[in-house]
């Protein structure tokens, strides 16, 4: 076995929308995927008052693609056009696939609107292959209790399990692609070795705290992009720390995006505006 070092780091640019914190380290000056992850953006962390308009996510649309959303800290409502809906809360994880096309709101329910609190939120956009872009659109909510977490390192590691298996163990989610995804909390000194990556790609991102990899430091509010010779990732907590941590088989097909619509031509691009446009997406109810 051989590990994986780090190629390059790609630290969050920041981009706020309207008052709300925003940082993204994917697509950026050095990278614009790593196949077949294709962006991310941190929100947050940050306090809202009393009476906030909360999150401005309201009802757009999605094509092509997969969504993540890692519910860090906060609440969050999503509805869609497919007839979904769920609040979610700290720890949980929204799966949804966007398919042949979906509207989507992703907004603050009213108690946090009226109350403020504490707000954390990432979003990931995982590439689907041009044989799957078309399928049926899908949606998962999970609270944190349902997510299994997976105690490691004598407890100084817990790797919460959103699709893909870990030693038997499998995820609540399951992806179509085969993607594996998980969110892992590091105590200092903890250690967390991922086996059997050759041939996958690794999406590394530190949102809270710093790790060592190989020798190589990553801080909080880093993409680690890791080489692909080796077949094993080792990671050391170098303080306490939250890692968003995924790998998948790479697609290798061209990426057209424009906007909310992620395909493979230009050609399907101005089919999925123009399909949009007539109302084949259906509406939010």
């Amino acid at each position: 076995m051989s590990e994986k070092s780090i190629k390059r780091l790609h630290p969050a640019q920041r981009d706020d929308i309207g008052d709300l914190l925003t940082q993204r380290p994917l697509p950026g000056p050095y990278a614009d995927q790593i196949d077949p992850f294709l962006f991310l953006n941190h929100h947050g962390p940050q306090h809202y008052p009393p009476g906030n308009r909360g999150l401005p996510f309201g009802p757009h649309p999605h094509r092509g693609f997969e969504t993540v959303t890692f519910i860090v800290d906060g609440t969050l409502m999503h509805k869609d056009s497919a007839g979904h809906e769920s609040v979610i809360g700290a720890g949980g994880v929204q799966w949804m696939t966007a398919g042949s096309g979906i509207v989507h709101a992703e907004v603050s329910p009213l108690a946090f609107r009226e109350q403020g609190g504490q707000l954390e939120i990432l979003q990931l956009w995982i590439n689907l292959p041009g044989r799957l872009k078309m399928s049926a659109p899908a949606y998962t909510g999970l609270q944190r209790g349902d997510i299994p977490t997976i105690g490691l390192d004598s407890g100084k590691v817990d790797l919460h399990l959103i699709a893909g298996q870990w030693n038997g163990i499998e995820g609540p989610v399951h992806s179509l692609t085969g993607v594996f995804m998980s969110t892992v909390a590091m105590r200092a000194g903890g250690q967390l070795r991922v086996p059997d990556l050759r041939a996958r790609n690794v999406f590394l991102y530190v949102v809270r705290g710093a790790i060592d990899i190989n020798g190589d430091r990553a801080d909080a509010f880093h993409l680690a992009e890791l080489n692909d010779e080796g077949d094993t990732l080792a990671i050391r907590a170098e303080t306490d720390a939250l890692l968003i941590l995924g790998h998948a088989t790479p697609i290798g097909e061209p990426v057209v995006s424009h906007g909310p619509f992620v395909m493979n031509t230009r050609e399907e691009i101005q089919s999925a505006i123009a399909d949009f446009e007539a109302g084949r997406f259906q509406s939010l109810r």
